[in-house]
Formats: structure tokens, C-alpha cells, sequence
């Protein structure tokens, strides 16, 4: 299976849910994961150098990729349980590629109005690749969010406002926790640091909820 963890917007911590999903999936559901990095920064690869220092850890393949990435997914989707595609904030060849043959399209965003801005973009994108991957199922995330209860307002319209492009929200989201920067930098993940802290719940409903999306979609066609 392919997942793209991709968007217009920075920041948003793509790098962060697509290594973390990446654990989970591998740690806790036992599958074969790999993950391609085809964002210039490197982020995921260099967070896979650190973590290959630790031979007590999960192993999670890495492979950089850039540009006409189509093929090259499609044939590593053949070795794997599954593939994860980290792309880098921004409209460009590899994202187009990928959405091309994702079966999931996760895009997170934090709740603020410049990210939520890039909504309306993703929406033309996605539809312009749908006509070539009618099967790809996107839905947004949002990521980073104000732990304050007063806030909780800001999560809602950032949802509210996704779902008015009609495009699929998860009701799941991640906060703004520092385990999430902390375990990036030791090569760890949430799951590592902190097995059953609230950030790996987070980590565990993303991933549970957007995966059952399928499963349900697979129910109503049988």
C-alpha cells in the first residue's frame, strides 16, 4: 500500500506523521515499511541515519526519491506491506507523481489560516490526479495543535473549513507536544519515547482511522 504524506504548506509536520505512522505500522502491526524521502531537506533520511545507530530499533527501510517517481513507487509497492512517500511543502513533479498511484493521501495542516489557505490548491490537485488514480482516498490531518482548551474553537473551524472543499478531515489530530521534536532528533519516534504517552495515541488514531477508511470502502463494494 502507498501512503503519501504530502502538501503545499511547510511546516506542518509531514516528516514527523510519515516517520511516526512508519513506526507504528511496523512496530505494532508488524508490517514491512519503507519510506521515501522526496523531500530536498532530507529529513526523514537523516532521522533514519540516527535511528540505524540503534540496532534495538524497528528497522524502517529508507530510499531518497525526486521527480518522476511514479515507477519507482509502483515496484517498491510490490516489496513492501507498505510505502510511505514523504514529500516535501510544496507543488511539484515527485507529489504529482505519487498522487498519481496512492491508495492514501494524507495532508497535514496546522490550524492556521495560512495553512489552511493551501486548501483550496490541494483541492484542484487532487482532482486533476483522481482523473488518473480514481481510487485514491485524501483526507486531511490536522497537525499541531494549541492544547488549551480556549483553542479548541481554532481546531474546529480548521476542520470545518477543510471539509467545505470536499475533501475528507480526520477527526483525529495531533498537539503541540515537544516528544514529537525530541524522539526526531535521537532517530526514536513517539512510540520509542513514550509507548503509551499521549502522543503515540495520536499517532495510533491517525493511522487507525485513515486506514479503516479503506476497509469500509472495501465493505460497501464487496
Amino acid at each position: 500500500m502507498i501512503v503519501l504524506v504530502g502538501g503545499e504548506k511547510g511546516g506542518s509536520g509531514k516528516s514527523c506523521l510519515a516517520q511516526n505512522i512508519g513506526v507504528y505500522l511496523a512496530k505494532e502491526k508488524n508490517a514491512s515499511v519503507l519510506i521515501a524521502d522526496c523531500d530536498p531537506q532530507r529529513t526523514t533520511s537523516d532521522w533514519i541515519q540516527a535511528r540505524n545507530n540503534d540496532p534495538d530499533l524497528v528497522t524502517i527501510n529508507c530510499i531518497q526519491l525526486y521527480g518522476k517517481i511514479r515507477n519507482d513507487l509502483l515496484s517498491l509497492n510490490e516489496h513492501y506491506d507498505y510505502v510511505i512517500v514523504d514529500c516535501g511543502g510544496q507543488d511539484n513533479l515527485a507529489l504529482r507523481a505519487a498522487m498519481s498511484v496512492a491508495e492514501h493521501v494524507l495532508i497535514p495542516l496546522r490550524p492556521k489560516r495560512r495553512d489552511i489557505k493551501t486548501a483550496p490548491h490541494m483541492e484542484d490537485m487532487l482532482s486533476t490526479c483522481k482523473m488518473v488514480n480514481p481510487k485514491m482516498i485524501a483526507s486531511f490531518v490536522i497537525t499541531q495543535c494549541p492544547s488549551l482548551p480556549n483553542q479548541a474553537g481554532r481546531i474546529i473551524e480548521a476542520k470545518e473549513v477543510c471539509a467545505s472543499y470536499g475533501i475528507n478531515v480526520l477527526d483525529s489530530v495531533t498537539y503541540n507536544r515537544n516528544i514529537y521534536d525530541d524522539s526526531e532528533e535521537k532517530g526514536t519516534s513517539v512510540f520509542e519515547a513514550e509507548p503509551n504517552g499521549k502522543a503515540a495515541e495520536e499517532i495510533r488514531a491517525i493511522a487507525n482511522e485513515f486506514l479503516s477508511i479503506e476497509q469500509e470502502l472495501s465493505y460497501e463494494f464487496s
